[in-house]
């Protein structure tokens, strides 16, 4: 039936409808415990339980003022837009910690989780370095790009470490080298940020970028996977 607008809440709304309509999602915030909660009312896990039961069954919209409250917000905090992106953060690990020690956890790590490989690679020298790190959104740049895979490629790109920019080894000292990012894995449910704000470097305000951008209906991801990777032969075909 929707939800209600508290004031400058529509990433909210559009963000718990996104959660909501993950079945899986929806299914293990329902096995959250919560009835030993001290202040069960005001607790994140029973508040978006009870968002969540509401949106399946109420025949009017739906309010989120219990959980707003159950973040310590007050009326001046509704009413200032915040960021998406952080804010998704915050919520799943207040889940997350939520689902520690139940039958729900491991959810957030499950559904929404990917994983990839930072490298620097030596031209002239057999000298590598790797470093895995997890992700559970990805920020893709709008500016100079025209739709989704442009922006991965932008997110893929070599650089080249060169000149005045050359690496630093230890055993081999400065070295030409090649530097960049290698996706490893990516989640059943995948976040992407798009950058639509960048830092003017002359005045250091931020401005927003309105150049058109396209994005499709269904994406394929597979060929920004690692060929190395014990997962390239996954179909990271996504819809949005």
């Amino acid at each position: 039936m929707g939800i209600k607008n508290q004031g400058a809440t529509c990433y909210l709304n559009s963000l718990i409808q996104s959660l909501y309509h993950l079945p899986y999602f929806r299914k293990h915030v329902y096995l959250l415990p919560t009835l030993n909660d001290d202040k069960v009312s005001a607790t994140i896990p029973v508040a978006l339980q009870n968002l969540f039961y509401n949106l399946q069954h109420s025949e009017k919209s739906v309010s989120t003022q219990e959980l707003t409250k159950s973040f310590g917000w007050n009326a001046n905090d509704t009413a200032t837009q915040h960021d998406v992106q952080e804010f998704n953060r915050v919520l799943q690990d207040k889940v997350e910690e939520k689902m520690k020690g139940t039958p729900a956890e491991g959810t957030i790590e499950k559904m929404f989780r990917g994983s990839y490989v930072n490298f620097i690679q030596c031209t002239n020298v057999d000298y590598k370095s790797e470093r895995q790190e997890f992700f559970y959104d990805i920020s893709l740049n709008v500016l100079g790009c025209s739709d989704i895979y442009s922006s991965f490629e932008k997110y893929c790109e070599v650089e080249y470490l060169n000149g005045p920019n050359q690496y630093k080894t230890d055993d081999f000292g400065l070295q030409d080298a090649q530097k960049g990012t290698r996706f490893e894995q990516f989640p059943p449910v995948l976040y992407l940020h798009l950058k639509r704000f960048e830092l003017d470097y002359n005045t250091f305000n931020h401005y927003k970028v309105n150049d058109h951008y396209q994005f499709a209906p269904t994406i394929n991801l597979n060929k920004y996977v690692s060929p190395n990777s014990p997962y390239a032969n996954l179909d990271y075909t996504y819809q949005l």
